[in-house]
């Protein structure tokens, strides 16, 4: 058996904004930092034993403040980052509308289809996301454990998509606020969804 904690990272400028963020390095603002900290201070589980993250600073600076509850290191790794969105990083819905409109058609109604210009499909993004997810689960010694992988929302997306056995088409029907919570446990390689963009520890702020 092993449980993933998957967390989406904190709220950054570019998501108050509006800007698609992809593999940018945009720092969280104090509210993320926040929302991290009740995260962290409201833990869905009480004892975790590995933490992951992707290396962008969002999803590290998340993980760090949830690896200090447990005192925990937290292992950062590139095949965590986000979707990459190639030309679209750093612009804003309408921005990207009025130069790609088909295109963000695509993006919204049928994401299996996407090729975002000089970026990632969404199944590049889920074959590498379960690359990672997989490598975890291979390592011995997470046999037995709860290990919390912190990331972004796109490719938390890809992921909860395959375990639910749904098609990429329809990753967008699956909601994921900023420091959202899924949980999903492994018994001898089935997966079984046991939370999806749980966000109660944002009660205070919400």
């Amino acid at each position: 058996m092993i449980r993933f904690i998957l967390v989406r990272h904190g709220q950054t400028e570019w998501n108050v904004g509006g800007r698609y963020q992809g593999q940018s390095d945009v720092a969280l603002t104090e509210e993320g930092r926040q929302q991290a900290r009740l995260l962290a201070e409201n833990f869905p589980v009480a004892e975790v034993h590995r933490i992951y993250a992707s290396d962008l600073k969002r999803a590290s600076e998340t993980a760090d403040i949830i690896a200090a509850r447990f005192g925990l290191p937290v292992t950062k790794d590139k095949i965590f980052r986000e979707l990459s969105f190639g030309d679209w990083e750093g612009l804003t819905y309408k921005e990207i509308v009025s130069r790609w409109p088909d295109a963000m058609e695509n993006f919204l109604r049928h994401p299996d289809k996407l090729n975002i210009p000089h970026g990632e499909t969404f199944q590049e993004v889920q074959q590498r996301a379960l690359t990672g997810l997989h490598a975890i689960m291979a390592d011995p010694a997470n046999e037995d454990k709860t290990v919390v992988i912190v990331a972004h929302g796109a490719i938390l997306r890809t992921i909860l998509t395959a375990q639910l056995h749904m098609s990429l088409e329809y990753a967008w029907s699956i909601r994921q606020f900023n420091t959202a919570v899924n949980i999903v446990r492994y018994d001898e390689g089935r997966p079984t969804v046991e939370l999806i963009n749980g966000t109660a520890h944002l009660g205070k702020l919400r």
